[in-house]
C-alpha cells in the first residue's frame, strides 16, 4: 500500500515553484488541472488538483482552507538544509531546535499555507 496526499488548490504554479525550487522535489505528472510530484529520492509523492474542476466529482471538488494541516520531511542534515533556506531568504516559520524526545527540526509553509516539519529523528539518550 502507498500513501499519496492530494491539496485541492488554486496556487499550482506556486507550489510547483516552491517545492521544486526550495525543496528539490520532481515532478512525476502534470497537465493543467492536476500537479503530482515526487521527493529527491523518489520516496514519497505528494498530489496537488486544481478546485472546481470538471473531471472530478464534488468530493475532490473544494479546496483547501490553507489551516489543519502538516507535512513532516525527514531528511539526513536538518542543519544543513536549515542554513541552505535561510541563504535563500525561505522564511523560516519555526527556527531550529531540539525537542527532548530527540527530534532536530524547523518549519516552514508552503504556498496554500501547510506547515512544513523538516525533522532529523534522533534517539533519545538514556541516563
Amino acid at each position: 500500500m502507498k500513501l499519496n496526499a492530494g491539496i485541492i488548490t488554486e496556487k499550482l504554479a506556486a507550489t510547483k515553484a516552491f517545492y521544486t525550487g526550495i525543496l528539490r522535489f520532481g515532478v512525476t505528472f502534470e497537465n493543467e488541472f492536476y500537479l503530482l510530484m515526487h521527493t529527491p529520492g523518489q520516496e514519497a509523492e505528494i498530489s496537488f488538483l486544481l478546485p472546481g474542476h470538471p473531471s472530478q466529482q464534488p468530493l475532490f471538488q473544494k479546496p483547501f482552507q490553507g489551516q489543519g494541516m502538516y507535512l513532516t520531511i525527514e531528511v539526513d542534515d536538518v542543519d544543513k538544509l536549515y542554513n541552505e533556506l535561510q541563504k535563500k531568504g525561505v522564511p523560516i516559520k519555526i527556527g531550529i531546535r531540539n525537542e527532548p524526545w530527540g527530534d532536530r527540526h524547523f518549519a516552514i509553509e508552503d504556498p496554500n499555507g501547510i506547515g512544513i516539519d523538516i525533522v532529523k529523528y534522533s534517539p533519545t539518550q538514556q541516563d
